[in-house]
């Protein structure tokens, strides 16, 4: 798995641990009939994934989501969709690896 799934995915198992730890989205989504996995299993996963990545991406995402709630976004035309500000050509060199926006922190997904 390469870092930016990895970071993804850790992205999206933080929203699901919000989701599972608020009343409110919880009852919505269990009303919509699904089912939430206990929070051990998300913690679990969540752990499995921290294992697997590098410290200063896991240092990075978790600053960006301390700050800013969401730590991943995505990149369209060569603006961070976290700031809106536009990113330079050698930015988007090597979309394949995470990069970090130069603005805000957020790590970036080029689409």
């Amino acid at each position: 798995m390469t870092a930016w799934r990895a970071l993804v995915r850790r992205h999206d198992l933080d929203l699901l641990l919000v989701e599972a730890r608020s009343p409110g989205p919880r009852r919505r989504t269990q009303g919509m009939g699904f089912a939430l996995p206990g929070l051990a299993v998300l913690e679990r996963a969540r752990a499995q994934l921290d294992a697997r990545l590098e410290r200063h991406w896991l240092h990075a995402y978790e600053r960006a989501r301390r700050r800013y709630g969401r730590a991943v976004v995505a990149v369209r035309a060569r603006v961070c969709q976290g700031c809106y500000i536009t990113l330079p050509t050698s930015a988007a060199a090597n979309a394949d690896t995470p990069t970090v926006c130069e603005s805000c922190g957020r790590i970036l997904i080029w689409r």
